[in-house]
């Protein structure tokens, strides 16, 4: 019995402080005509989990150094906008373009040493002798090697002039295969090079601004060094994680319900993706919901959407306007009419949005009670003034 007293005690004074808070225990708030009186009505609705989410970009890239080296270049700062292919962050590169005009220069040695092999492995197959004296030195060698030594060395068969004379034009090929392999070298070198050049910056990959930015120009950095996120915030998201029982009644390009945390806005989105394995850990699996491209907010805010849960069944439900519920930090109410009475605040449970104008009611109301449709404006037309909880900036007294 106590427990009870002191339960209806605290309903009592909760009730009493919303009264007291909305201003409306001190002065009547007129009906205000026919008009402004709603009759609750009930409507089929199926059962929906509101489910937090984030609103994110359609794409977004994470930028961080692949070199080592000291930052020289910072194209701006958080909510500067870039086209593609513009320069974002530069590191100093002066060692290694030190090290690429050397490549070159081996590079240009390499061509010489290419050519020069082909001139002489031209000259040994059109002009050449078996015998190195008679392809240098002055005549009379030359003369001896072909008159003498060369026709008694094949009698004795000591030696073999045509076989020697292929081996020689055989090692002039090896010597052009030899500078073209050392050719590609410095080649390869080169473009070695020029991939580290390229891994110095950092270039937007599409139209998009600076998200967050993790240096400062002057900072010295590290491979994996963080150093700025970059998104295209033109198209949004909602990421959303659903839990696993709710994924059968969630279909691609299937249109949801949801209401960002700007203004309170109520919004159609599309289902644009849903992850193909279920987290692990959490059993939700992730869904991206595209937003219009008009929708308020941005990256990072919070959104609630409306998921449809099909293993409940359609109930008939109370439904009002959004404009008839009077809210007090997180609890909402409405002023039911009844009996030529003056309105009497009920707190309700509000459950999913049916439309853009209204919003079923869980409990507190059952369907045929009135209700102001609008009772702000009731309050404003009786030169009543709401109440806000503060005064001159400062929190009440207690």
């Amino acid at each position: 019995m106590l427990k009870e007293r002191n339960f209806s005690l605290g309903v009592s004074t909760l009730l009493a402080g919303l009264l007291s808070g909305s201003g409306l225990l001190a002065a009547g708030v007129p009906v205000g005509g026919a008009a402004n009186i709603l009759t609750v009505e009930s409507s089929t609705i199926g059962a929906t989990t509101t489910l937090g989410g984030t609103v994110v970009p359609y794409k977004e890239v994470a930028f961080s150094a692949q070199m080592p080296g000291r930052i020289v270049y910072l194209a701006g700062v958080e909510g500067d906008w870039f086209k593609k292919g513009d320069i974002l962050v530069a590191l100093d590169n002066d060692d290694l373009l030190a090290k690429r005009r050397s490549a070159q220069a081996a590079l240009a040695q390499a061509e010489a040493n290419l050519r020069n092999a082909r001139v002489q492995y031209t000259r040994q197959v059109y002009s050449g002798s078996s015998m190195s004296s008679d392809n240098t030195g002055m005549a009379m060698p030359k003369m001896f090697d072909r008159m003498v030594t060369m026709p008694f060395s094949d009698m004795a068969g000591s030696d073999n002039p045509e076989l020697a004379r292929r081996a020689q034009i055989y090692a002039q090929g090896t010597a052009i295969d030899q500078a073209q392999h050392g050719l590609a070298q410095a080649q390869f070198a080169i473009q070695e090079l020029d991939a580290k050049l390229r891994d110095t910056r950092s270039v937007a990959p599409f139209p998009g601004v600076i998200i967050t930015k993790s240096v400062e120009k002057g900072d010295t950095v590290q491979p994996g060094t963080p150093l700025l996120a970059y998104a295209d915030t033109r198209t949004l998201q909602v990421k959303v994680d659903v839990p696993a029982r709710l994924m059968p009644g969630i279909k691609k390009d299937m249109v949801i319900p949801a209401k960002l945390d700007v203004g309170d806005a109520r919004i159609e989105t599309r289902v644009a993706q849903i992850y193909p394995m279920a987290d692990s850990q959490r059993h939700t699996v992730t869904v991206k919901l595209d937003l219009p491209k008009d929708a308020p907010g941005g990256p990072g805010m919070y959104a609630e959407v409306m998921i449809p849960d099909i293993t409940t069944p359609i109930k008939n439900m109370p439904v009002i306007q959004k404009s008839a519920v009077l809210w007090r930090g997180s609890l909402p109410a409405v002023m039911v009419v009844s009996g030529g009475k003056e309105p009497e605040l009920r707190m309700v449970r509000l459950g999913g949005f049916v439309d853009d104008k209204t919003v079923s009611v869980l409990s507190g109301l059952q369907v045929g009670e009135q209700i102001l449709a609008n009772p702000s404006q009731s309050a404003a037309a009786s030169g009543w003034k709401e109440q806000s909880g503060t005064e001159n900036g400062k929190p009440p007294a207690r």
